[in-house]
């Protein structure tokens, strides 16, 4: 099959961020598919230009085999109308783009699917248009519940015009969709209460490529520093001040021993660094986002994890986030702090989970850790990698995948 995926914020494992759509892409190029990703040039992450020369409006390149199609949108630093002029550019363009590109590129081929992704709403609605002009199924895959968990962050209202606007667009496509892939176990129940049949709505989470991990020692060498990590974007939804405040909570007890190393970047972090300096902790690092290329080796340093939510109404409908995946990967404990219908730390008892924005609760998980002999440390750490093999290795879940497209496949 041909099949194209149109994501905005895909990424190659050069750069930091989610490679989903890449690690999926390569397996099924090693199967004999054909997989054109068209993302943007512009990295949400590190907020700049990272693929286009000067002038340059788009350029395709190959990622194992994998073709990445770079649209150039407008910057943005941070969630503002700039980012909403940024995401209305990306979808114009790559619309435009996406008819265009077999006579501009006519090595990419006429494609046999189109899957659109969200977040935001608009870039599988292109996707829907563009199947449209090639006539092939429209597949959508829905990353998180927009404008759901736009209202439970409480960034609108419900009955803000925009909320409502989103709403309409939403079930027109999940109906206009052949397939519905979700990531989260439970949003079946949220999209089948907007009148979809259940057939059509597939659960294929977020996965991790283990190969990364290949050649890294399963256990790590005593330390006399006891570290604990965090790798992944500094958002709102992360709720990262309460690990900063549980940093608090370890330094003011006295253990000099345990810091904690906070990787990645985003809209967060500016304050969570200044929050850090007013409360005067000694106990923190702060480390510029690594390519996904890099994180292995990265979270090979720590001695355990922290995965953190925000709290939200729409976390009942279950979580799938990537870095946890990483983590469990690399064989070491994780501290789960959030309330989400799904808990993969609970179910492969791999580390310990505490409530949401409880910096007291999370801390002395921490400690509990720390004073944890390294062999049952080690036993939890297995248990994770044990985990993620069986239910979110990438050949798996590409088989899941080409599942779902052969199925709305048209003869």
């Amino acid at each position: 099959m041909n099949i194209w995926i149109f994501n905005q914020y895909a990424h190659p494992p050069d750069l930091p961020g989610g490679t989903r759509h890449c690690d999926l892409g390569r397996e099924l190029v090693r199967q004999g598919h054909k997989v054109t990703i068209f993302a943007t040039s512009f990295h949400h992450y590190v907020h700049r230009e990272t693929r286009l020369k000067h002038r340059e409006q788009w350029k395709i390149e190959d990622f194992d085999g994998v073709q990445f199609v770079w649209v150039r949108t407008p910057p943005y630093q941070r969630n503002d109308w700039r980012r909403v002029r940024n995401m209305v550019a990306f979808t114009i363009r790559v619309w435009r783009l996406g008819q265009r590109v077999t006579t501009l590129a006519p090595d990419t081929g006429r494609p046999d699917v189109v899957i659109g992704s969200s977040p935001h709403l608009l870039t599988p609605l292109a996707a829907y248009l563009v199947s449209k002009r090639y006539r092939v199924p429209f597949v959508m895959e829905v990353r998180d519940l927009w404008p759901q968990v736009i209202v439970d962050l409480k960034k609108l209202s419900k009955q803000h015009p925009i909320t409502k606007a989103l709403q309409v667009l939403e079930r027109f496509l999940y109906h206009q969709a052949e397939r519905i892939i979700v990531l989260g176990p439970q949003m079946k129940e949220y999209i089948a209460a907007c009148d979809i049949s259940q057939e059509k709505i597939v659960w294929i989470p977020n996965g991790v490529d283990l190969s990364r991990f290949e050649g890294l020692a399963a256990s790590k060498s005593p330390d006399e520093v006891f570290k604990v990590m965090y790798l992944g974007a500094h958002g709102q939804a992360n709720a990262l001040d309460g690990l900063i405040h549980a940093a608090r909570v370890v330094q003011d007890r006295g253990i000099q021993a345990i810091r904690f190393i906070l990787v990645g970047d985003g809209p967060e972090k500016p304050r969570l660094m200044a929050l850090a300096k007013e409360l005067g902790l000694r106990n923190v690092d702060f480390r510029a986002p690594v390519p996904k290329s890099e994180v292995s080796e990265t979270l090979h340093e720590s001695d355990t994890f922290i995965f953190n939510l925000e709290k939200a109404e729409v976390l009942r409908y279950g979580v799938s986030p990537n870095k946890l995946f990483d983590y469990m990967a690399a064989g070491r404990p994780v501290i789960f702090a959030g309330a989400a219908s799904n808990n993969p730390v609970e179910e492969s008892r791999c580390g310990f989970t505490v409530p949401p924005r409880d910096p007291e609760a999370l801390a002395e998980a921490v400690i509990r850790l720390y004073q944890m002999p390294q062999e049952e440390q080690e036993a939890m750490g297995r248990r994770g990698r044990e985990y993620v093999e069986k239910h979110h290795a990438i050949p798996r879940l590409a088989e899941k995948l080409m599942d779902c497209l052969e199925a709305v496949r048209k003869p």
